[in-house]
């Protein structure tokens, strides 16, 4: 295959950006920067814009009107990760919100038949409960929740093709558990969850890897009881999400999340729902009607129901909203996923050697195209 040569963009890079260079392609991986175009190369210039790492997602419920827990199936996973490439986004692990037993089952199921089609950009699934703490419930059906069982933690473990995250509480997780779990290869992360400081700071030694939307349904951090979220600040070790969408947390608790923890420990989410590259702004979850308001989710009662956030819209909230340089977003949008997920020696940067999965944002920071594996998709965000 002839090599590529993407010009005339500004090449964010994992500690820089490099201007006036171009990069190298061959089939689906990079082969690294060159000031000149090589003779063997066809040249496509990008005419202006950034040129950057595709965003990873590790929190996608639905997308293209497909919830995924209405549609645990190859086709559902498809059409959410092709309604999420549109804005920027090369990787994503489809979510499942806490569901019944043999829902569980169809969405891994169904999580192994995208990885062997090689549906492009998906990367593993993620199940977000039903092990859960009904006192922190948000959206979540407590009446599906559930304890994890030897069937449950024989489910969660099968093995995989790719990489799956497990949601849970664990100050209601048997002992040993997340240990279990870590061992076999999952990454366990914490949410919806009234763990106090020491049942996580005890999780954490047991191997927990991560929290899910840091700041929403967990402790939160007072003086005298550093909660949850004052453990996953404290950490260096894990990662968490966070939902840059200015609703979900407030600017300034972003910032300071920032500040605490350093940046090597954030993930730009989305926790995106159907609207999210469809064409309703309604839905329904578990027997209830979700509608977009004012730019989220919320349940009847006013609940937030994750997000209507795209990943390029939550890149673009992290420079505006956390004052971060697109560097820094940048690494929070693909590299820091991706090392959470260890993937960080396949992709997440654009490094020689690693996959062509990039994206291509315009002079204002909307999506003009992706690459996943060196294949291109022109978009109009």
């Amino acid at each position: 295959m002839t090599r590529i040569a993407l010009t005339g963009a500004r090449i964010v890079l994992a500690d820089r950006i490099v201007e006036r260079q171009a990069l190298i392609l061959d089939d689906a991986r990079i082969v690294g920067l060159s000031a000149d175009v090589p003779d063997e190369c066809e040249q496509h210039d990008l005419g202006g814009g950034w040129l950057l790492p595709g965003f990873i997602d590790t929190q996608v419920n639905g997308g293209g009107d497909v919830l995924f827990n209405d549609a645990p199936t190859l086709a559902g996973i498809r059409t959410i990760a092709e309604a999420h490439r549109r804005y920027g986004t090369t990787g994503l692990l489809p979510t499942l919100i806490s569901d019944r037993a043999p829902v569980v089952e169809a969405a891994i199921a169904a999580g192994e038949d995208a990885l062997a089609a090689g549906v492009p950009g998906v990367l593993g699934v993620h199940i977000e409960g039903p092990h859960l703490n009904p006192g922190k419930k948000g959206i979540h059906d407590a009446a599906r929740f559930s304890t994890i069982d030897p069937d449950a933690l024989a489910r969660l473990t099968a093995p995989s093709r790719g990489r799956r995250i497990v949601t849970l509480a664990p100050e209601l997780a048997p002992a040993g558990a997340v240990r279990a779990l870590a061992e076999a290869g999952i990454l366990v992360c914490a949410g919806h969850s009234l763990a106090d400081y020491g049942q996580t700071r005890a999780a954490l030694a047991e191997g927990l890897a991560g929290f899910t939307h840091l700041f929403n349904a967990m402790t939160q951090f007072l003086s005298r009881d550093p909660g949850m979220v004052g453990a996953a600040l404290e950490d260096r070790a894990s990662h968490f999400g966070l939902i840059v969408d200015g609703l979900h947390v407030h600017p300034a608790a972003l910032r300071v999340a920032m500040l605490a923890r350093g940046v090597e420990g954030i993930m730009l989410v989305t926790d995106a729902m159907p609207p999210v590259g469809g064409e309703r702004d309604h839905f329904t979850l578990m027997g209830q009607d979700i509608a977009v308001v004012g730019g989220t989710c919320r349940g009847p009662d006013g609940t937030l129901a994750g997000s209507a956030l795209t990943m390029a819209q939550a890149f673009r909230n992290a420079i505006d909203m956390m004052g971060c340089d697109i560097v820094t977003a940048s690494r929070m949008a693909s590299g820091n996923p991706a090392a959470f997920l260890r993937l960080d020696r396949e992709t997440g940067a654009i490094a020689p050697g690693l996959r062509a999965d990039l994206v291509h944002l315009d002079d204002t920071r909307r999506v003009t195209a992706t690459w996943i594996a060196g294949a291109r998709a022109s978009h109009a965000e």
